[in-house]
């Protein structure tokens, strides 16, 4: 594949790419920058915030929602860089000293977030992992929120079956992606693995591609594993970076590829957005329906 940059910006730990196919407009984090970043058409922005942000997502209202670790808030795209215009939605996790990773919309529109206990000092170098303290909330259109699971080491990926009845997520410390049966409430099912562990790297963020297969970026492995329905390797992807940290379909046929990643060391493209054009088109993200 033919990589390239999509900007010459490199990020501490860019992650959580969100197409948005009505605008054009790819959104994305600096999770330990505090930066929540959108690229459109070739006019690159960014909302400075002052602590660990890890998705960036268009709702319906025309603003967007940025999870924060203090909570969820609303982000007004009118407000200037250096002063964003922030309203609370909710405190989906209440736990003290944790903070939000992964956050993706549902066919609905209702929000899934994923926590993990603070790793980010004050300025976003690294603290240790020391407790399995995460977990993973939904937020429905009237930010009513229902947790789901508890005792959560690093929650990365949250993707969904093409039918909707089942939860695909990872725990980047059991280095698995489980599947979760989908009940009525929400209410999740007992667990079972979809994607054991693999030498090339932990599970990170992933998409899904029309066809119902998850494209997984592997931390500290230098690629994505293309992971079929049944679970099975099907491809390796290989990348010119070390640490990708989560991918999204995008384009207007959504077969362009874009993955972030974190600059964990020296490199020429570590902590860029890639891009790259694929074989296959790509399951549309989803904005916020509140």
């Amino acid at each position: 594949m033919n990589w390239q940059a999509i900007t010459p910006h490199r990020f501490k730990l860019a992650e959580g790419p969100f197409w948005d196919p009505p605008t054009g407009a790819l959104y994305w984090v600096d999770i330990a920058g505090f930066k929540a970043c959108r690229l459109q058409g070739d006019t690159f922005e960014h909302w400075q915030l002052s602590e660990p942000v890890s998705a960036f997502i268009p709702a319906e209202r025309g603003d967007a929602l940025v999870t924060l670790a203090s909570g969820v808030y609303r982000l007004d795209l009118q407000s200037p860089s250096d002063a964003p215009g922030l309203s609370l939605l909710c405190v989906a996790d209440p736990h003290a000293g944790n903070r939000a990773n992964e956050a993706r919309c549902d066919a609905k529109g209702h929000l899934w977030l994923g926590s993990m206990q603070n790793n980010l000092d004050e300025e976003g170098a690294d603290l240790p992992l020391t407790r399995r303290s995460g977990g993973l909330f939904h937020v429905d259109h009237q930010a009513w929120v229902t947790p789901l699971l508890a005792g959560q080491g690093i929650v990365n990926t949250l993707l969904w079956s093409p039918q909707g009845d089942a939860l695909y997520s990872a725990d980047t410390l059991d280095g698995v992606i489980y599947r979760y049966p989908i009940n009525p409430g929400p209410v999740l099912g007992e667990r079972q693995v979809h994607a054991g562990r693999h030498p090339r790297g932990a599970p990170d963020g992933s998409a899904m591609d029309a066809e119902g297969f998850i494209w997984n970026a592997r931390w500290d492995g230098g690629c994505l594993l293309r992971f079929a329905p049944d679970g099975r390797v099907d491809r390796v992807i290989e990348l010119p970076l070390c640490h990708p940290t989560s991918c999204v379909f995008g384009g207007p046929d959504l077969r362009t590829l874009f993955v972030t990643s974190s600059a964990q060391v020296p490199g020429p493209f570590e902590g860029a957005v890639m891009a790259a054009q694929v074989d296959v088109q790509g399951a549309p993200c989803h904005r916020y329906s509140g």
